[in-house]
């Protein structure tokens, strides 16, 4: 990386790292461009993670129209720092997002970038946590409360964390994990937006059912300031907000699988459009079904009665597709997480898909080191508080709107300025608001660190996207 030449159907190729020797193998990793509605779906999905079950939430403060206003202007001002990325990527023919940092930034640049990269996606430990919760319950202060292998077939070894976990890792994250091209998981990621589509039919299901029984209130347009507290309540569904759209550290490497006749830009603005539809209606119908009994997670008002027939099968229903759908964002994830971090300790070697031996020991290593983790470190809860955020609104919006200021090529527009300072006083703005309301928490509510499933879903959803 760093260089100008570069292959670009591999997306793990990079132009330090490029031999000579390797043409023979660069060709039979070659494959055909990605195509324009697989890469849709895989930049979706690296969009739409565990934030959506936020949402509704941050409507329920906002109010539906304020709420749904802020989910517009953010995916436009997303639209527009991804519009600034990989402009000055093709200026300064870059072919990752650490190489545009690095020609900005020099050496110093491109370190901060992969180590936010790193901290950003290693929140899939938390994937894989809420994951086992979802499936196999988990324990609070003493309390276990059943997932749904448990509340199904009764509390066994085999419905226990361990080995469900054990189970999604060997079927599920380790054959998706060794994939050499973003592409190839265009059909999982596929899976993963019906998956998000699934909930939201629900959701919108039952509170039509629910509004021609005349069960449901009228939702609020506005927010409803009546004291300081009201105020600070606003600020606290910003963090949500801006984190919802972040997929920046993705956007090259399907870029690079794309090919030079295949522009970007229409992706991710059908990418944008895609998520934003989910997004509002997932949060227009989550506040409209629960009004001002909707949790900070969404997933957690659906452990109730929820007022109709079949209601514990629906509940059921939706935790499962929320824990599949988990499963199939994690590998669109871990492919930069990989990534970034051959690139981090091995700077100087061959490209990672060219390297079998390395290849297959990071994969295994930090799949290995994710299912650990999600076992055996509950302490990891309260690092992810206070880092997710920060790194997740560096890369969606200080990065890109410092490149644009800093304008090592002089492409930049008044525009481009404008907006990059815009981007970078909201993303501080959150950076402070989700910081505070981290710290407010651990020291008012003393939070132990085996969470609840909820508490788990919030800390997660205040930590990143994503």
């Amino acid at each position: 990386m760093g260089q100008n030449e570069v292959a670009v159907e591999s997306p793990l190729l990079t132009s330090n790292k490029d031999d000579d020797d390797d043409d023979d193998d660069e060709k039979n990793l070659r494959g055909a461009a990605a195509s324009f509605t697989g890469s849709v779906f895989n930049l979706s999905t690296t969009i739409i993670g565990a934030g959506i079950m936020a949402l509704p939430a941050a409507i329920k403060v906002l109010g539906v129209a304020a709420g749904i206003a802020a989910i517009i202007f953010l995916a436009f001002l997303t639209e527009t720092s991804l519009d600034i990325l990989m402009r000055f990527s093709r200026v300064g023919n870059a072919r990752s997002y650490g190489d545009v940092m690095g020609y900005a930034f020099g050496w110093v640049g491109r370190l901060v970038l992969q180590i936010s990269v790193l901290i950003n996606n290693l929140i899939l430990v938390v994937y894989v946590i809420i994951i086992g919760d979802v499936l196999s319950g988990t324990s609070s202060t003493g309390i276990h409360h059943f997932g749904v292998l448990e509340g199904w077939f009764g509390e066994h070894w085999w419905t226990g964390r361990a080995f469900v976990l054990l189970v999604a890792t060997i079927l599920v994250f380790t054959p998706l994990g060794f994939f050499k091209r973003i592409d190839s998981l265009r059909y999982t990621s596929a899976l993963a937006v019906a998956l998000a589509v699934m909930f939201l039919v629900i959701i919108a299901g039952i509170t039509i059912v629910k509004l021609f029984n005349g069960s449901i209130e009228r939702p609020r347009l506005l927010p409803n300031i009546t004291d300081a507290t009201s105020i600070w309540n606003l600020f606290t569904a910003v963090p949500v907000l801006v984190t919802a759209f972040v997929c920046h550290y993705n956007v090259h490497t399907i870029d690079n699988e794309l090919g030079e006749s295949s522009p970007i830009q229409p992706v991710v603005r059908a990418s944008l459009v895609l998520c934003s539809l989910i997004y509002i209606l997932t949060a227009l119908f989550g506040f409209l079904l629960f009004g001002e009994s909707t949790l900070d997670d969404v997933l957690a008002n659906f452990d109730t009665d929820l007022g109709i027939p079949y209601s514990s099968l629906l509940n059921d229903i939706v935790r499962i597709s929320y824990a599949l759908h988990l499963m199939l964002v994690f590998p669109v994830i871990f492919f930069s997480l990989r990534f970034n971090l051959d690139d981090l300790i091995f700077p100087s070697a061959r490209s990672l898909d060219l390297d079998r031996c390395r290849f297959v020991f990071i994969t295994t290593g930090l799949i290995a080191l994710l299912y650990v983790a999600a076992n055996f470190v509950p302490s990891i809860w309260t690092v992810f508080q206070f880092t997710g955020a920060t790194a997740t609104v560096c890369l969606g919006f200080i990065f890109p709107g410092a490149i644009a200021l800093r304008d090592p090529q002089g492409v930049a527009t008044k525009k481009d300025k404008i907006l990059s300072i815009v981007m970078i006083f909201l993303a501080v703005f959150s950076n402070v608001v989700a910081i505070y309301s981290n710290a407010d928490a651990l020291f008012r509510k003393h939070v132990d660190p085996h969470h609840s499933l909820s508490e788990k879903l919030s800390l997660l959803i205040y930590s990143q996207d994503i």
